[in-house]
């Protein structure tokens, strides 16, 4: 069984924390509102995320330097507006800052988004498209 998911696009994708703590109580509050689970840690402090296999991982970069992502935005993935709603207001009440509120985006057809800045200042999202796309 392979470790990581991957989709055919992507392995993984791993963003840095200033406090694994801190991110992991935001993550595992905004991704279980998209049935994303917090599976557990592994090696030197990383800390995996996935529905059955990991794919994003949180953790202290490598070099030992404060994380920045300036520019980057990591999505993820709805299946209704509800869940980016419970997505944004669970990244909210866990030390995330709104970024963009729930709702229609104009940039794509039936897009439905909102986007939060984790504790550590990474930018992330959750889309879902109403017309199906």
């Amino acid at each position: 069984m392979a470790v990581i998911s991957g989709d055919g696009v992507f392995s993984h994708v791993f963003l840095g924390a200033v406090d694994t703590a801190v991110s992991a109580k935001f993550y595992d509050a905004a991704l279980a509102a998209l049935g994303i689970k917090n599976l557990g840690p592994f090696g030197h402090g990383w800390i995996l995320y996935g529905r059955e296999k990991p794919a994003f991982i949180i953790a202290r970069p490598g070099n030992g330097e404060v994380p920045s992502s300036n520019g980057v935005t990591i999505g993820f993935a709805a299946a209704t507006p509800a869940e980016v709603d419970a997505f944004h207001a669970a990244g909210l009440a866990n030390g995330g800052n709104d970024e963009g509120a729930p709702g229609p985006r104009s940039h794509l057809p039936g897009a439905y988004a909102a986007y939060l800045r984790d504790p550590a200042g990474n930018k992330i999202c959750s889309y879902t498209f109403t017309d199906g796309n």
